[in-house]
């Protein structure tokens, strides 16, 4: 939130933009690899100190608010698509409810591979946990 309308460069004109730099910082020190994918910010955030310190996304350019849907939309793109791309803020733009106003960013790896197997371990582990709790309640699971 802006609290002096004059001065958009004052990291002290904004409530919580000062928490997400040093967030983003924190995340870079242990990612060594740039192998992360940082989104940050929320409504009217500081998004050039957002951007410098490291984040590949971040809200929001235009000082305005932002739809709560927004950051999930980057990030699905950003999870759902071949790992061998990069992504831009121009191939799901037309997507975001302000578009590059309400958020913007650098280009990004993309992280399917990482997606996908992430999705394959978790439902391994969720038929593990079922079979569990089938065996626990003596309850048939030849078909599983």
């Amino acid at each position: 939130m802006i609290r002096n309308q004059k001065n958009y460069k004052d990291i002290y004109n904004y409530r919580n933009s000062k928490y997400f730099i040093q967030s983003i910082k924190n995340a870079r020190k242990w990612d060594k690899d740039k192998k992360l994918v940082i989104f940050a910010g929320a409504c009217q955030s500081y998004y050039e100190a957002l951007i410098s310190a490291g984040a590949n996304f971040a809200s929001s350019p235009a000082r305005i608010l932002i739809d709560f849907a927004d950051p999930l939309i980057v990030a699905e793109k950003i999870a759902t698509t071949d790992c061998e791309k990069y992504v831009t803020i121009d191939d799901f733009a037309y997507e975001l409810r302000d578009g590059k106003k309400g958020i913007d960013g650098i280009r990004s790896k993309r992280k399917k591979k990482t997606y996908t197997n992430m999705t394959n371990l978790l439902q391994k582990c969720n038929k593990i946990v079922i079979k569990q709790n089938a065996i626990s309640e003596n309850i048939d699971m030849s078909a599983v």
